[in-house]
């Protein structure tokens, strides 16, 4: 995974995409990685840039809208990358779909950008754009929710890292990207799981509770053995996206490296725990 060499960044000209610019920057730098700049545009766009409807008929009228697309998206990358190399490539379609099929056509080893979720059902859904990218796409994926990046300052270098693990397969890949990513930044590097059980009131968890946290705790000591790293780690007992904000509250994390779950791949993406982790995270996340 690491080092990046090709970071691809969706833009929509949105201020939650400005807001990832900074971020953008720096991880390109730092990694010495090729930036390129995508935005896809739909039939929205002949409105927009003035054509009539007595235009649909003109056979150049889609070469002149990519070109307007592309001098666009041209001139947004001199704005916001003045001294830095960047492609930048515009295509027509479904910018989930744009996404995927440029990263994979250009190699992407990282996708940055913003996720625009919003409404009354915040915590369980993102921005569709990022829903897809972050279900259908292997490649690492850097992402937070707009109000929170547009509300904060862009914290570079990272300092603090936290690393947020599920039972899974994936847990020690995922630690792995963690410890190297820290390693890069000479950041601290923390860890956390989190213990959820069934709250009924018919039944007491109370002792299985206790020894779900118990199992936790010996997990994750034989994990970071295994890996020879001493790394502290704590173990939550709560609503899992409520449990990783606090801990990223508390160990003061810059970034949240975490994996990409059980729901990839799988029809239930919409309620991936992911998604809410991300939606309620008050730093970007990082998810391998």
């Amino acid at each position: 995974m690491l080092p990046f060499r090709k970071i691809l960044c969706p833009i929509d000209y949105s201020e939650p995409c400005r807001a990832v610019v900074p971020y953008v920057k720096e991880m390109s730098h730092r990694f010495g990685a090729e930036l390129i700049l995508v935005h896809a545009y739909g039939p929205s766009a002949i409105t927009a840039h003035g054509y009539g409807e007595s235009s649909m008929t003109d056979p150049n009228l889609c070469g002149e809208v990519r070109a307007d697309q592309a001098e666009r998206l041209r001139t947004f990358a001199l704005e916001m990358f003045p001294s830095q190399h960047v492609e930048a490539i515009v295509d027509l379609g479904e910018p989930g779909c744009v996404i995927h099929k440029v990263a994979r056509h250009q190699g992407a080893d990282l996708v940055m950008l913003a996720t625009r979720g919003h409404g009354p059902v915040r915590r369980f859904l993102l921005g569709s754009v990022t829903a897809k990218v972050l279900h259908d796409m292997s490649t690492p994926v850097w992402t937070g929710a707009g109000s929170t990046l547009e509300q904060h300052s862009c914290k570079q270098p990272y300092e603090s890292i936290l690393c947020a693990l599920d039972r899974s397969d994936e847990a020690e890949v995922v630690l792995k990207a963690a410890m190297t990513f820290a390693d890069e930044y000479r950041a601290r590097l923390s860890i956390v799981h989190v213990v959820e059980t069934p709250v009924w009131a018919e039944f007491d968890f109370d002792h299985v509770k206790q020894k779900l946290i118990e199992a936790a705790h010996v997990w994750l000591r034989e994990l970071v053995n295994q890996l020879d790293c001493e790394l502290p780690f704590t173990v939550r007992d709560s609503v899992l996206p409520d449990a990783v904000c606090q801990e990223v509250i508390r160990t003061k994390a810059d970034l949240l490296v975490t994996g990409r779950g059980h729901a990839q791949n799988s029809f239930a993406r919409s309620w991936s725990k992911l998604y809410p982790i991300i939606q309620e995270s008050p730093c970007p996340v990082l998810s391998i």
